[in-house]
């Protein structure tokens, strides 16, 4: 880090002497130093809640569970919902045994439902299973989805326990197959739904073990960073943005109900160009949404840890696009809806991060185009201090993650600002085509392309309405920090007058 800040000084200090008098003449310190104050801000606020979430509201919840569980509180038992497709058999084993684990950690049994795709994953589970000797009860039952969708999965599988008796307030774990729980994750999780009857639902920590290459496991390794540090702040206001479905636990009365399983199963949204579309992805978006809605409390515990096992096929650069893809576009589906609630029901601080989370993609891009329309039309040197302003801001950005990351890493700020850039992008232009869906991980499903009457249309609709938004947003950020001289500024209104 000493190197990494050395650099940036001496970078600073080689800049042209004359180029700090002409960017200050022409206002480009005010317009971004207004946007990067406001952004650094939202993080450091982020920061502090984060803090105050882990060390006072967290911390006491943690040691009246350790009491709790001590004097010998326990659940009568704990439901695991499990969805698999064509899993690789040495992960599927590796689930299975830290749920067994898990169970015989606690001396509570279970009820394993698993929604399966494929005979090749039951035969599998089933293998390993008979080969487990451990003092704990587990019973096991298969649903056989037939109908192809990660979301039928677990509305079958969700009808099965709900047959099985499984309800009230027993604890409901939602767990992929890819996800192993680390040892405690149970113990630190279930004492919550005892002292917080309020609440419905919680989430907890993850990590990723990437196979595959170093860059991936790089990218990830911030992005659940990221995910800690803001999950940590939402928690102060008893909601999180995502009830993650690699894992999440659930009460369950909350999620055993016909509107919740039809919510998994069929949700969709209606949209003034699409028409109306049904959800590909994003099944644990619904569930919180659904949650959302009825006012109820949730909870991130963040030293209940579950990894979750990704495997690389293909090439790096375009999973990386798959998952902003699918990602940003269950954001984006899902965002939209929250906000109509409004700050009364969802929280004002939570209402408000959701509409921030639009607000931040056209944001992150206001730098860039600000460096790079300045370099074109005040001073070409200006271009000399884009790497410098990347390595400064994602540098701060980084110090705060590095917290949550419990090591210092020096490709963060590099990988931060490419991961903000590429999903800013991506988020943009998913904006206008929602509809447009493609989940890699399950099949390679895609959204049917034949959306109703006027496909063609739609498309060159959203193309239109993309590279409007983008030239106004363009055009308003070198307004802004002065790009233009006078005249330049008074032919372009007049231009936007007309155009309007």
């Amino acid at each position: 880090m000493v190197l990494y800040f050395a650099v940036l000084g001496a970078g600073i200090l080689a800049l042209p002497e004359d180029l700090m008098s002409t960017l200050t003449a022409h206002g480009v310190f005010g317009g971004l130093g207004a946007l990067g104050t406001w952004r650094f801000a939202w993080w450091f606020t982020h920061f502090v809640r984060a803090q105050l979430y882990t060390r006072v509201v967290y911390a006491k919840l943690r040691a009246d569970g350790v009491a709790l569980w001590e004097r010998g509180w326990r659940p009568d038992e704990v439901a695991f919902m499990m969805t698999t497709f064509k899993e690789d058999p040495a992960t599927t084993r590796a689930v299975l045994d830290s749920i067994v684990a898990e169970l015989a950690r606690i001396g509570v049994a279970g009820r394993l439902v698993i929604g399966s795709g494929d005979a090749s994953d039951e035969r599998v589970i089933t293998e390993h299973l008979s080969t487990i000797h451990a003092p704990v009860r587990l019973d096991v039952v298969f649903v056989r989805q037939t109908q192809p969708g990660k979301r039928v999965a677990i509305g079958l599988a969700l009808r099965a326990m709900s047959r099985i008796g499984v309800h009230g307030d027993t604890p409901v774990v939602f767990l992929d197959g890819d996800s192993l729980m680390a040892p405690g994750c149970l113990e630190r999780c279930l004492p919550l739904f005892e002292l917080e009857p309020k609440m419905d639902a919680l989430t907890t920590l993850e990590r990723a073990i990437v196979r595959g290459p170093i860059l991936m496991q790089k990218w990830l390794d911030l992005r659940f960073a990221q995910r800690h540090l803001t999950m940590n702040s939402h928690a102060l206001s008893r909601k999180v943005l995502t009830l993650t479905g690699r894992l999440s636990v659930y009460r369950a009365r909350a999620v055993l109900d016909e509107e919740f399983i039809s919510t998994v199963e069929e949700d969709h949204l209606d949209d003034w160009l699409w028409g109306r579309f049904r959800f590909l992805s994003g099944d644990d978006k619904s569930t919180w949404y659904c949650l959302l809605k009825r006012g109820a409390e949730m909870r991130y515990v963040p030293d209940a840890l579950v990894y979750t096992i990704e495997r690389l096929d293909g090439a790096l650069f375009d999973r990386v696009v798959q998952n902003l893809l699918r990602w940003s576009g269950n954001m984006l589906r899902n965002g939209r809806r929250a906000l109509h609630l409004g700050p009364a029901r969802v929280g004002p601080f939570i209402w408000w991060c959701i509409l921030d989370q639009r607000i931040a993609m056209w944001s992150c891009l206001a730098g860039p185009i600000a460096i790079l329309g300045g370099a074109l039309l005040i001073h070409p040197a200006l271009l000399l201090t884009f790497p410098l302003w990347v390595m400064f801001t994602r540098g701060v950005q980084s110090c705060l993650l590095f917290v949550y990351h419990r090591r210092i890493d020096v490709t963060f700020p590099f990988v931060l600002y490419f991961n903000q850039i590429a999903a800013s992008v991506v988020k943009i232009y998913i904006l206008f085509r929602l509809p447009i869906q493609r989940w890699a991980n399950r099949g390679d499903q895609r959204a049917n392309d034949a959306l109703g009457p006027g496909w063609r249309w739609k498309r060159a609709m959203a193309s239109y309405l993309t590279a409007l938004w983008v030239t106004l947003f363009v055009v308003g950020v070198l307004l802004l920090t002065g790009a233009f001289d006078e005249g330049a500024r008074f032919h372009l209104v007049a231009f936007l007058d007309l155009l309007l």
